[in-house]
């Protein structure tokens, strides 16, 4: 995610705020150019085409605009509002860690140090965790190794965050039953552990639900209809200003759809993307400093 000052104007218009989108945008930009030039080239040069004799209108494309202007002012809001909820989850995963371990740090004895050190290592884990499988799944690698029980129970799940989860679990009702924490202070921990599987449940719900096919099918469609035929608007009335004209509109429409398709998966790694390296850090450091 890139940190950025809001206020500055002069670097942002110079920007080029995404490399991904660049090289998909390019090629279209391009194709775009060279169509519009060869179409002036061939009405105007070749055919000898004018006003008079092939009257071109810009109403049909005025009004089609602000039927798809409405469409992508919906579609970037349907992607934001995905990123927005991510990013309101992962500010719940952070104060969920810090409070569960604010409450074990209270009830587990100073001197504990075993116990200190597996719910220190374990808590980032499952935040290490619930990230990786966000992504490309959860290797054994990216997980701190408490102990040999932990690497092999890992290494036969399936689910490795619902793994860790129940992992955690059954360590707090072990110590329940060891009469380290009563039966009180288990009920107080449960809401933070049951919040884990909140979370994740719903993490999981934005990663699998994308934007429904048709919806996402159409708007391509639409822009593309727009875009190879608005030369035909322009190419008698504006001449060979009809290419400059033709690939700014383009990039402004191919812009906008870009930038909702790269949103509405928050959990990767694209610039937009959530910022859940530098939170799963900041869980590690702050879970280490509350229990160690």
């Amino acid at each position: 995610m890139v940190n950025y000052n809001s206020k500055v104007w002069f670097s942002h218009v110079f920007h080029a705020y995404s490399r991904a989108v660049m090289r998909t945008l390019t090629p279209a930009l391009l194709f775009m150019a060279v169509f519009s030039a060869g179409l002036c080239y061939v009405l105007l040069d070749i055919l000898r085409f004018h006003e008079s004799d092939f009257h071109t209108t810009i109403s049909m494309h005025s009004l089609l605009g602000i039927v798809l202007g409405l469409f992508l002012v919906f579609r970037t809001n349907s992607a934001y509002d995905r990123w927005w909820e991510g990013r309101k989850l992962w500010g719940s995963f952070v104060n969920n860690t810090r409070n569960l371990s604010f409450k074990l740090n209270s009830f587990l004895d100073k001197q504990d140090n075993e116990e200190r050190i597996w719910f220190a290592l374990m808590i980032p884990n499952l935040v290490v965790a619930l990230r990786e499988h966000l992504r490309k799944g959860v290797k054994l690698i990216d997980l701190e190794i408490p102990d040999d029980e932990f690497s092999s129970s890992i290494e036969k799940a399936k689910h490795i965050p619902n793994k860790i989860s129940s992992l955690i679990y059954t360590r707090v009702n072990n110590l329940y039953k060891k009469n380290i924490i009563s039966g009180d202070q288990l009920f107080m921990v449960d809401k933070e552990l049951k919040e884990f599987s909140d979370i994740i449940g719903a993490c999981e719900r934005i990663k699998n639900t994308p934007i429904p096919y048709s919806y996402t099918m159409y708007i391509k469609q639409f822009i593309f209809i727009y875009v190879i035929t608005l030369p035909f608007a322009f190419v008698t009335t504006s001449g060979y200003i009809t290419v400059p004209i033709v690939v700014l509109i383009t990039f402004v429409l191919l812009s906008v759809e870009l930038i909702a398709e790269e949103i509405e998966d928050p959990f990767g790694k694209d610039i937009n993307d959530l910022p859940t390296d530098e939170l799963s850090v900041k869980i590690r450091d702050n879970v280490r400093e509350i229990l160690l």
